[in-house]
């Protein structure tokens, strides 16, 4: 298992992804001053989004229907926990977009390969944890 978005693993029977692109930001309102610089205040933690790029090979790497499944997934408009093959917890996450190009079209109109990309934005989880990090599970 490379991932996991709620019960959808990211993993070779599945689909895989290449790449996992992570950008936290933090949060500092600033209020202007005369003769001085902007004075600016630490107001927590900001946005903390995940981007996940791939390849899905329907019958060589992955389901053609996988992608399919994510979308529903976002169509419910549900957070969902994300976690690593490594353990870590990621927090609770919302799929913003999934982006799908289809490449090598055979004769029948079905894409050979198809590069895909699937952000997720973190939201508070419903036990209103709101820290910006993740945690290790531990056994």
């Amino acid at each position: 298992m490379l991932l996991a978005i709620g019960m959808f693993v990211f993993e070779i029977p599945n689909v895989l992804f290449d790449q996992l692109k992570r950008r936290r930001s933090w949060r500092h309102p600033t209020s202007e001053r005369v003769g001085a610089r902007s004075a600016s205040q630490f107001a927590g933690v900001g946005d903390d989004n995940l981007t996940l790029t791939g390849v899905l090979a329907p019958g060589v790497i992955g389901r053609k229907d996988a992608l399919e499944d994510l979308a529903a997934m976002a169509d419910l408009g549900r957070s969902w926990p994300v976690v690593d093959g490594d353990g870590f917890v990621y927090g609770a996450y919302v799929i913003l977009d999934l982006d799908e190009t289809k490449r090598e079209i055979l004769d029948n109109g079905q894409a050979r390969l198809i590069d895909f990309t699937i952000n997720l934005q973190r939201v508070d989880d419903d036990e209103g944890d709101t820290s910006a990090t993740g945690s290790e599970v531990r056994a």
